[in-house]
C-alpha cells in the first residue's frame, strides 16, 4: 500500500473510571493509554462527563506530538442503541439523540458515540461505530420462548465475536460472509453465537444471564427456584438483579471480585479454580452444541475469544467436549481497540458500505 493511502484511526473506549485510547495507522497500534478520570467527574452523570473527557483525549493525544488534522476517523464503542444489524455505522445526528436520552438504557458505553463526533466534527472528520453489543440478526423463531409475551432479545459481545470470527476466515483465507462458525466469548459474561455466512442467527443473551455462567453472572437457573429467590423475605428487585448478573458465577464459587483475583488464586490453589473451570467448560460445550444444530451441523469452525480462553486449561477441557464438531481455534483476549480500527478501515477502504443509523 502507497504511503498516501495509510489511514490514522483514533478510538475510544469511555470506561466508568477511565477512558481508554488509541491511535491506529492501518491496524499498527501508535499508542494506547487508559486516562483516569478525577474523582470529582467519575460522580458525575454521564451527559456531564462528556466536554471534560473531551478535554483529556485531546490533551493526551496532543501530549504525544500527533496532529489531529492527521487522523483519517475517529471511532467510539457503540452504546445502548435500537436492534440494528451488525457492521461499521456512520454516528449521526439520530443515533446521537439516542444516545444522550438514553432511551433504550444507560450505560457508560453511549459516550463513545458522543465523544468520537465531538472530537471529528471539530476537524470535519467523520466519526463511527461497530458492532455495538445490540446487534441483532436473530432469526425469528430464535427469539420465542414458552410464554408468547415474552422473547428472548439479542445483547452479546457482538464485536469481539465477529472480529474473531473475520480474523479466522482471514487466516482460512476465506472470506467471514462465506462461513458459518460457533464462536463463544468467555469473560465477564459469556456468549454463544451461530454465525451463519456473516450474520449472528442466534445467541444466547449473556448481558440479563441467560446461557452458560461465567466469571460474575448466575447463567441460566431453574425457573422455579429463580421464582423462590425473588420472594426470599429479605429480596429486592435490584437485590437480585445484582446477585444474578454481577454476583454470581466465579465470583461466588471462588470468593473473588475481580479477575485478577483469579489470576493469583490460580497461581496458589489450582485445584479449586479447575473445579470451577470444569462446570464451566461443560455447560460452555453444551452451549456450543446447541448452536452447532442451528447451523445444522455445517460448522467449519468453533471459536473461543474472551479473556478465560487465556487459561489453557479451560481451553483444553471445552476442547475435548466439542472437538468433534469441528476444529476448535483460540483468539484470547478481546482486542476491542483494534476491532473498532478494523471495523473502521473496511469503511474508508471501500472494502464494505457504511450504514447509516434510521428509526
Amino acid at each position: 500500500m502507497k504511503k498516501k493511502d495509510v489511514q490514522r484511526i483514533l478510538v475510544i473506549n469511555p470506561m466508568v473510571e477511565t477512558t481508554q485510547i488509541a491511535l491506529f495507522e492501518q491496524e499498527d497500534c501508535l499508542f494506547e493509554k487508559n486516562i483516569p478520570l478525577p474523582e470529582a467527574l467519575i460522580q458525575k452523570e454521564l451527559d456531564d462527563q462528556l466536554e471534560e473527557r473531551k478535554q483529556l483525549i485531546l490533551e493526551s493525544v496532543y501530549s504525544l506530538g500527533i496532529d489531529i488534522a492527521s487522523i483519517a476517523a475517529v471511532c467510539g464503542i457503540g452504546g445502548l442503541l435500537r436492534p440494528i444489524e451488525g457492521g461499521t455505522y456512520l454516528v449521526n445526528d439520530k443515533m446521537l439523540d439516542d444516545l444522550r436520552t438514553a432511551i433504550y438504557g444507560a450505560h457508560v458505553s453511549n459516550l463513545g458515540a458522543l465523544l468520537a463526533s465531538a472530537i471529528a466534527s471539530d476537524w470535519n472528520k467523520s466519526a463511527y461505530i461497530v458492532d455495538p453489543v445490540v446487534v441483532d440478526e436473530m432469526l425469528a423463531i430464535a427469539k420465542k420462548t414458552g410464554i408468547p409475551s415474552i422473547e428472548r432479545k439479542s445483547i452479546f459481545h457482538a464485536l469481539n465475536q465477529k472480529s474473531a470470527a473475520r480474523s479466522l476466515a482471514e487466516s482460512l483465507d476465506l472470506r467471514y460472509e462465506e462461513c458459518n462458525f460457533v464462536v463463544a466469548h468467555l469473560g465477564g459474561g459469556v456468549t454463544v453465537g451461530a454465525h451463519r455466512q456473516g450474520k449472528v442467527i442466534d445467541v444466547n443473551n449473556g448481558f440479563d444471564g441467560d446461557g452458560p455462567f461465567s466469571f460474575e453472572r448466575a447463567g441460566s437457573i431453574p425457573n422455579k427456584d429463580l421464582v423462590h429467590l425473588c420472594f426470599e423475605p429479605s429480596a429486592t428487585k435490584e437485590g437480585v438483579l445484582q446477585q444474578i448478573i454481577y454476583k454470581s458465577g466465579m465470583k461466588e464459587y471462588l470468593g473473588i471480585e475481580r479477575k485478577n483475583d483469579l489470576f493469583l488464586l490460580w497461581r496458589t490453589d489450582t485445584a479449586k479454580v479447575k473445579e470451577v473451570f470444569d462446570i464451566l467448560a461443560y455447560q460452555v460445550a453444551k452451549e456450543i452444541g446447541k448452536m452447532s444444530t442451528v447451523l445444522a451441523g455445517d460448522v467449519r469452525a468453533i471459536v473461543l475469544t474472551g479473556y478465560l480462553a487465556e487459561y489453557d486449561y479451560l481451553y483444553e477441557q471445552i476442547l475435548r467436549q466439542v472437538s468433534w464438531i469441528a476444529d476448535v481455534y483460540c483468539y484470547p483476549g478481546e482486542n476491542i481497540m483494534l476491532a473498532l480500527a478494523q471495523g473502521t478501515l473496511r469503511v474508508l477502504n471501500g472494502i464494505e458500505d457504511v450504514k447509516q443509523y434510521q428509526e
